[in-house]
């Protein structure tokens, strides 16, 4: 009982997990293979993934890449007006985590330790540190 009440519990992480970062995919306006790296799957598993009902299971890495995301997108949310809040991750940045990147595709590129690090450094901005 207690392992299918746990499974349970992650299957149903995962979905809010999903809809979340599709919600936040959808507002910044990322084409598919974008929102599909940024989930670590693969475009034809993206597309399944962001419909209700989705039973394929996400890892450990996949949840947290979304809680990520969702972090940043919440720090934009609480540092920015629109519409930059909703841009930020798709325009060029300057800034000494990016090197004139978009920050989408430095996660992208380099992967967890970069979402980690792009969710502290607003963090960071959003708290004068």
């Amino acid at each position: 009982m207690e392992v299918a009440a746990k499974r349970h519990d992650a299957e149903d992480m995962a979905a809010v997990a999903l809809k979340a970062f599709g919600n936040v995919a959808s507002e910044w306006r990322l084409a598919l293979h974008e929102a599909a790296a940024l989930a670590d799957m693969s475009e034809s598993t993206w597309k399944r993934a962001r419909k209700p009902g989705y039973t394929g299971g996400l890892g450990k890495d996949q949840m947290l890449r979304l809680s990520a995301i969702i972090g940043i997108y919440k720090a934009l949310k609480l540092y920015f007006s629109e519409p930059i809040a909703a841009q930020w991750m798709t325009l060029p940045n300057s800034g000494p985590l990016f090197n004139g990147a978009r920050p989408v595709d430095t996660l992208i590129e380099e992967g967890l330790p970069q979402f980690l690090r792009v969710r502290n450094y607003l963090d960071a901005l959003r708290g004068g540190q």
